[in-house]
């Protein structure tokens, strides 16, 4: 019972995992990613939708109907997990909730879904946790303006936390027999995801800077532009370090001793990434990344989401591949398109289609 992003992709990575996953939907809107675009597919879906929805079945059920709220019910009654994203009190306004779920069935895992936890009423949009979180503050050219990420991190990452705890929660209950209600939210998710950066500040007092495609902690780890396009080099070590300096035909920098800890190098880091920029603006990215790639130094050249796309088994209907062990079963449903043989079969649903399609 979840929608937009952070819920959908977390039932969407359970059902990668085998789950049979109902997806409830509100009659003639449904989620309202179906309307966020374009693009559209040529029979009207949205990719935004399509990206997180894979691998489920669609019920159409309005929570103000006392018999869908019934049929939800009975459901819950046989399932192992409810997700859901409401604001607190919604379907408790409608007689039923986790508590009830969980009081008729003990064995049920509940997931909450939140923005800003379970007392608040505020909606839960990434651009605004991105924003409240720190994440905004620290992203960004050093001289320009906060900035959000390109992809709805927050709310992918409190998917990917929500659909954690779930197993936990399941791992759990096959050694106590009993369920659980677990809460995740984004503005929760998003701030833990701080990690080293918050942990500078806690150490140091000081509050982090932006430092755009440079690292606070490590010289050089970042984005250099070779004569062609862009390429970044990520060293992690002092050995990675020399290995570098190497590759790059730097003596000046590989000999001298001041540089040989990273400490060293982030003391002198203009001098470090000003040498390293003029030499690699000499020669192409294939060109440094061959050398570099010998050496055993980590780096990479700065691909467009195309060239990324081009490397995948990705699909228009089915999006990318899972990010966890598993496969794609289902297209992502059309609204309600399951509708009639939920509410005919229940769970049954899944070994109907099954059997179809064998």
């Amino acid at each position: 019972m979840s929608r937009v992003l952070a819920g959908p992709l977390c039932t969407m990575i359970l059902g990668d995992m085998g789950a049979d996953i109902i997806k409830v939907e509100r009659p003639g809107v449904g989620d309202e990613t179906r309307g966020w675009g374009p693009p559209f597919t040529p029979d009207g879906e949205s990719a935004y939708f399509l990206s997180v929805n894979r691998n489920k079945l669609s019920l159409a059920a309005d929570l103000g109907a006392p018999a869908d709220l019934e049929l939800l019910a009975g459901l819950a009654r046989e399932a192992d997990v409810v997700v859901e994203n409401f604001l607190p009190g919604i379907l408790e306004r409608r007689g039923w909730g986790v508590e009830r779920a969980r009081s008729e069935q003990p064995e049920l895992v509940w997931c909450s879904i939140t923005g800003f936890g379970a007392g608040s009423r505020r909606p839960g949009y990434d651009f605004v946790v991105q924003a409240e979180s720190g994440w905004m503050s620290i992203t960004g050219a050093p001289d320009g303006e906060p900035m959000k990420h390109g992809v709805a991190l927050a709310d992918v990452i409190a998917g990917k936390d929500a659909s954690i705890a779930i197993l936990g929660a399941l791992l759990a209950r096959s050694r106590t027999g009993a369920g659980r209600h677990v809460q995740v939210s984004l503005a929760g998710s998003a701030a833990a995801a701080l990690v080293n950066v918050a942990q500078n500040t806690l150490v140091s007092g000081e509050p982090p800077a932006r430092w755009g495609n440079a690292h606070a902690n490590l010289v050089p780890y970042q984005q250099f532009r070779a004569s062609d396009r862009p390429l970044v080099i990520a060293v992690g070590s002092d050995a990675q370090w020399q290995a570098c300096a190497g590759a790059l035909e730097l003596p000046e920098l590989r000999l001298d001793a001041t540089l040989a800890p990273n400490a060293g190098r982030l003391a002198q880091r203009e001098r470090v990434v000003g040498a390293m920029s003029r030499r690699i603006a000499t020669a192409t990215a294939a060109h440094w990344l061959a050398r570099l790639e010998a050496a055993g130094v980590p780096c990479g050249i700065v691909r467009s989401v195309p060239e990324v796309l081009a490397g995948l088994p990705a699909s228009a209907s089915t999006g990318l591949p899972p990010s966890v062990p598993g496969s794609i079963r289902l297209p992502p449903p059309r609204l309600g398109e399951h509708s009639a043989l939920v509410r005919a079969e229940g769970w049954n649903a899944f070994a109907t289609l099954a059997n179809h399609s064998a």
